[in-house]
């Protein structure tokens, strides 16, 4: 059917070009030299470098100031940017982070000077947007968070070194053992490290609880120990060992950072109980539910279902605390790239998809919605219903999405968690379909009456 294009599409006052930011400046940051350049008049050059080192860029913020410059404006490349962004700000500078991709889409630029330039005449004239970056407390813990990371991520990296030495040596231990790391796959790898070669002996270290019989873990033992392989195993497992002291080392500073974190007043539900059970692999070696909820203010993200306390910490540490950065809840979403980016042209939807990301905040939020498959809860319930109409990908997006809201607005309004389950969604569900189709008679002229119940004798 054709659509109709006869429909009005909403007017959004344009206001002519004008010099919003008249004191404004441009920064085209390099390796190794930084490009500014300020309005004509203000000295004799209208465009100097700078070096980057921290003497320069203090002579480049008395430049600055002596220019009369309030605002400045800088791409974010790599991260050259954050020392000058951060000095910057210390000198009382207003300064705006501007995502590369927003300038191509007007052309002018192929120097270094053109650049900074071009950069100084968008930021004239109100063009330039800048991007979201949280307060100061929230960038140190994000620092660390993000370093912790890739401290697991190279440690993982020597668990499979280790696995590599096993199976040159033809020890089948990963066929036994669901993780070598656990308590039975350590203490065989250390005593084989050690020089017990005994596959009787080994076997005796088998761990109560470990599924596999004493027998099968002795058979899988048996191998052959040449030197080369053994001492590789060695050195895989004194990294290991290295990283996970790393990791120890680590926790106890960001720790450090969440008791200095000024968090609001609190409110909401009640503190998490203390942990008490086995702390698991990856996880932190302190409270981080504790911390989480003193860093809220009071708000429980944890009881959202699909959250635990590292997906939490990896959201909050991306995003902050403050959702007032977000004047509502669909810039948020379109902050984290989970909403439709809708092309429209001619009357006619040509794109709906949502853009590419790789915010780690929305990376975090599609894995708890994928974690949601088999859960039983209103969100699972929705997943699952979306997953039948749309497909998996669409499904784990328009879950993230909800996950989202949640967050924003727990957040915002300072409200706990209300948990609901698959059953309460689905009834819920089946009466907005019965209003839905109560409309729909209704406008053909037609009455939706329910069934009478049938009784089969």
């Amino acid at each position: 059917m054709k659509k109709d294009k006869s429909k009005t599409q909403k007017v959004v006052e344009v206001d002519a070009l004008g010099q919003i930011n008249e004191n404004a400046a441009g920064i085209d940051v390099g390796a190794e030299e930084f490009y500014v350049g300020v309005p004509k008049g203000r000295d004799v050059e209208s465009v100097r470098s700078f070096p980057t080192f921290t003497a320069d860029i203090r002579r480049l913020a008395d430049w600055l100031t002596q220019c009369g410059i309030e605002t400045v404006a800088m791409e974010s490349t790599g991260v050259y940017w954050i020392p000058l962004y951060e000095m910057l700000e210390e000198r009382g500078f207003r300064v705006y982070l501007v995502n590369a991709r927003h300038l191509k889409n007007v052309s002018g630029r192929k120097t270094d000077v053109l650049d900074c330039q071009w950069l100084q005449q968008l930021h004239t004239y109100g063009l330039l947007k800048a991007s979201f970056r949280p307060s100061e407390q929230i960038c140190a813990i994000r620092s660390l968070v993000r370093h912790r990371e890739m401290l697991v991520r190279y440690r993982s990296a020597h668990i499979q070194h280790m696995q590599k030495a096993l199976q040159l040596m033809n020890l089948r231990l990963t066929s036994v053992l669901s993780d070598i790391t656990g308590v039975t796959g350590m203490k065989i790898i250390r005593a084989i490290i050690a020089g017990e070669r005994d596959a009787q002996v080994l076997a005796s270290y088998r761990n109560g609880r470990c599924a596999q019989s004493e027998e099968d873990i002795k058979k899988s033992l048996e191998g052959n120990y040449k030197r080369e392989h053994v001492f590789a195993l060695k050195q895989a497992l004194e990294l290991y060992d290295f990283y996970d002291q790393q990791l120890q080392s680590c926790d106890q500073e960001l720790e450090a950072l969440y008791d200095e974190f000024d968090p609001p007043d609190q409110s909401g539900t009640e503190p998490p109980a203390p942990r008490t059970t086995k702390r698991r692999k990856n996880q932190p070696h302190f409270d981080l539910a504790q911390s989480l909820f003193r860093m809220t203010g009071g708000i429980d993200l944890t009881q959202i279902d699909g959250l635990d306390t590292l997906s939490v910490q990896d959201i909050l540490s991306e995003t902050g605390t403050d959702m007032s950065k977000w004047p509502t809840v669909k810039h948020f979403s379109s902050w984290l790239c989970l909403a439709p980016n809708n092309l429209v042209t001619g009357g006619k939807v040509k794109r709906t998809s949502t853009p590419h990301t790789q915010n780690r905040a929305s990376n975090t939020l599609r894995i708890a919605a994928q974690s949601l498959a088999r859960s039983d809860c209103a969100l699972g319930a929705y997943y699952r219903r979306m997953r039948a109409i749309h497909g998996a990908p669409k499904a784990i997006t328009a879950t993230a999405h909800k996950l989202a809201q949640i967050i924003y607005f727990m957040l915002k309004r300072r409200v706990p968690y209300q948990a609901l389950d698959a059953a309460y969604y689905d009834h819920q569900h089946r009466e907005r379909t019965i209003r839905s189709l109560q409309r729909k008679a209704a406008s053909l002229g037609l009455r939706l009456e329910t069934a009478a119940p049938i009784f089969v004798s």
